[in-house]
C-alpha cells in the first residue's frame, strides 16, 4: 500500500493518481473556458497600446476610454431612443413580411397550380436585390416610415415564402397518404399534419429573415432616415466621431446576437420531434411551360396600359416598352456593359479576397479544436455585427475609394465560404483521421488527399453563397461609397436625374446578374462534386 495509497491524517484512503487527475481535467476545463477570451484580451491590449503611443490619430482610431466615454453620455438615453426607433420598424416588418411569406408560401407549396403561375414569377423578382430596388421605392413611397417598412417587407418576405415552400410541398406526399387513410378534414390535415412538418422548413426561413431584415433595415437607414441606429451611425461619421460609430457597431452585434440567441432557444423548445434529413420530392408530370408566362405578360400589359392611359405618372413609374429601350440603347452605347463590367471586376477582386481569406480560415478551425476555441467565438461575434454597420467605419478607415470598396465585398464573401468550409472539415468521420495516422500522410497529403475531397461539397456551397453575397456586396459598396462608374453608381444617377426608364433597366441587369451568378455557382458546385453520383 506505500506510494499507492496514504491517509489524510486518519481520514479514508485517498488515491493521489485520482486526485492528479481530477487535477489535471480542472486545468484543463479552466483552460477551455479561458481559451475563448485570449483573442479579445489581446486586441484590446493592442488597441489601447495603439492609443496611448498614438500610432494612429485618434480620428481614425478613438481611444477604448474614449469609446467608454461615449457610452456613458449617449447610453444615458439618446442612443438607446435610436436603437427603439430602429427596433420598433424591425418588429412590424417582421410581422408583416414573415405573415405574408407563411401565407405564400403555404399556398404556393399546397397548390400545384400557384407554382406554374405564380411561382416563376416571384422567384424572378426575388433575384432583384433589396438594395436595387430603394431608389424605386423612394420615388413611390417617399422617404417616410412607409419606405423602411416596405423595405423590411421586400427582404422578410422571400427567404419565409421559399422555405416554408419547401417544407409544404416536399413534406405532402406521405401526409396526403396519412390523411386520405384516416379520412382527415381539411383544416386537421394543415393543423395537425401539413403545418407541423413545414414548421422546419418555415422556422429555417425565419431564421434568415431576422438576419436579412436587420441589414436592410441598416441599409436604408443609412440611406433615408433622421432617426434609428443607423442614421445615429451616418451622424457620427460625418462629424468624424468613430468613437459613436464604434459603440454603435457594439450595439449592433449584440442585438443581432440577442436575435440569434433568442431564436434558437425558441426553435429547440418549437421542434421537440426528431426531424428527416431531407424532405421527399413530389412526383409528377412537369407543368407546362408557357403557363408561367401569364402573370409576367399580364403584369407588363397592366403596367403599359396604367401608363398609356395616364393611370400613374409616367416621372414615376415608366412604360415597360420605354424600359426595353433604353435598356437596348444603353446595351447598344456601350454604356450598360462598361458599368456591368465594372461592378462585376468589384464582385471578383472582393470574392478572392474575402472568400481566400474565409477559406483558409475555415480550413485553420475546422481541424483544430484549440484553434476553434480561440479564433471562433471572435469570429461568430463579428458575424452578428450587421453587414452595413461596417460602411462608416470602413469609409473613415480606408476612404471612398476602391480599397474601401473591395474590403466592403470582400467582408461579404468572407463568412459564408468560413462557416461552409469550418462545418464541412468538423462534420468529416475521424475514420479519416485514423487512416491518416496508418497511412503515415504528412500534412499536406491529409489536406490534398483526406480533407478538401471530404469537405468539397460543403466548401462548394459556401463559394456559391460568397458568390451571391459579393455581388449583393458590390450593390452596397456602389449605394455607400460613391465611385466613377459600377451599375449600381448607374442607377443613383439615374434617380437624382427622374430617370426611371434607366433605374429600371440597370434593375433588371442586376437581377439577371444575380440569377445568372446564383446558376454559375450552383453548376460549379455539381461539376466540382459529380463524384458524389459516381
Amino acid at each position: 500500500m506505500n506510494g499507492v495509497l496514504s491517509r489524510n491524517r486518519g481520514g479514508p484512503l485517498r488515491d493521489p493518481f485520482a486526485a492528479q487527475g481530477r487535477s489535471h481535467r480542472d486545468r484543463i476545463r479552466s483552460g477551455k473556458r479561458v481559451l475563448p477570451w485570449l483573442l479579445p484580451v489581446m486586441i484590446a491590449l493592442l488597441w489601447g497600446v495603439a492609443s496611448r503611443q498614438h500610432w494612429m490619430s485618434e480620428q481614425i482610431l478613438p481611444a477604448p476610454a474614449l469609446v467608454w466615454q461615449s457610452a456613458l453620455e449617449f447610453g444615458s438615453g439618446e442612443l438607446w431612443g435610436h436603437l427603439w426607433i430602429s427596433l420598433q420598424r424591425l418588429f412590424w416588418g417582421l410581422a408583416a413580411g414573415i405573415a405574408s411569406g407563411l401565407l405564400l408560401g403555404v399556398w404556393l407549396g399546397a397548390s400545384r397550380r400557384a407554382q406554374t403561375l405564380v411561382l416563376p414569377t416571384f422567384v424572378a423578382l426575388a433575384q432583384v436585390p433589396t438594395l436595387a430596388w430603394i431608389p424605386l421605392f423612394m420615388l413611390f413611397f417617399g422617404i417616410g416610415e412607409l419606405l423602411k417598412l416596405v423595405v423590411l417587407v421586400k427582404a422578410v418576405v422571400v427567404p419565409v415564402t421559399l422555405h416554408t415552400l419547401v417544407g409544404v410541398r416536399d413534406a405532402q406526399p406521405k401526409l396526403r397518404e396519412a390523411a386520405a387513410a384516416l379520412r382527415l378534414p381539411k383544416h386537421l390535415l394543415f393543423l395537425r399534419l401539413l403545418l407541423p412538418a413545414a414548421l422546419p422548413a418555415f422556422l429555417t426561413g425565419v431564421r434568415l429573415a431576422l438576419a436579412t431584415g436587420w441589414t436592410s433595415l441598416l441599409a436604408v437607414e443609412l440611406l433615408a432616415s433622421s432617426e434609428g441606429i443607423g442614421y445615429l451611425m451616418v451622424w457620427g461619421r460625418q462629424l468624424f466621431m468613430l468613437d459613436l460609430v464604434m459603440l454603435c457597431i457594439l450595439v449592433i452585434g449584440l442585438v443581432g446576437a440577442a436575435l440569434e440567441r433568442s431564436f434558437s432557444a425558441l426553435e429547440k423548445r418549437l421542434l421537440y420531434w426528431p426531424q428527416p434529413a431531407t424532405g421527399e420530392q413530389q412526383r409528377g408530370p412537369l407543368p407546362r411551360g408557357w403557363q408561367s408566362l401569364l402573370l409576367p405578360l399580364g403584369i407588363l400589359v397592366l403596367w403599359q396600359a396604367s401608363n398609356s392611359f395616364g393611370w400613374v405618372d409616367p416621372n414615376i413609374l415608366t412604360s415597360p416598352l420605354e424600359v426595353v429601350r433604353t435598356l437596348l440603347v444603353g446595351l447598344a452605347d456601350g454604356s450598360l456593359p462598361q458599368a456591368l463590367l465594372l461592378s462585376l471586376q468589384r464582385t471578383l477582386s472582393g470574392l478572392l479576397l474575402g472568400g481566400a481569406a474565409g477559406l483558409l480560415a475555415g480550413l485553420l478551425l475546422g481541424p483544430s479544436s484549440t484553434a476553434e476555441r480561440l479564433f471562433g467565438p471572435s469570429l461568430s461575434a463579428l458575424r452578428q455585427v450587421a453587414l452595413f454597420a461596417w460602411v462608416p467605419l470602413l469609409t473613415a478607415w480606408f476612404g471612398l475609394g476602391e480599397g474601401a470598396k473591395l474590403v466592403f465585398v470582400g467582408l461579404a464573401a468572407f463568412f459564408p465560404l468560413l462557416i461552409a468550409t469550418q462545418r464541412g472539415i468538423a462534420s468529416l468521420s475521424p475514420q479519416l483521421g485514423e487512416a491518416a495516422r496508418t497511412l503515415r500522410l504528412n500534412l499536406w497529403q491529409r489536406l490534398r488527399l483526406l480533407v478538401l475531397p471530404g469537405a468539397a461539397p460543403a466548401i462548394f456551397a459556401g463559394l456559391r453563397l460568397s458568390l451571391i453575397y459579393a455581388w449583393l456586396g458590390t450593390i452596397g459598396a456602389e449605394y455607400f461609397m460613391p465611385s466613377d462608374g459600377g451599375i449600381a453608381s448607374l442607377m443613383i444617377g439615374a434617380q437624382q436625374l427622374f430617370r426611371m426608364d434607366q433605374v429600371m433597366a440597370a434593375m433588371v441587369l442586376i437581377g439577371l446578374v444575380g440569377a445568372l451568378l446564383g446558376t454559375l455557382g450552383q453548376r460549379l458546385e455539381s461539376r466540382a462534386t459529380r463524384w458524389r453520383t459516381a
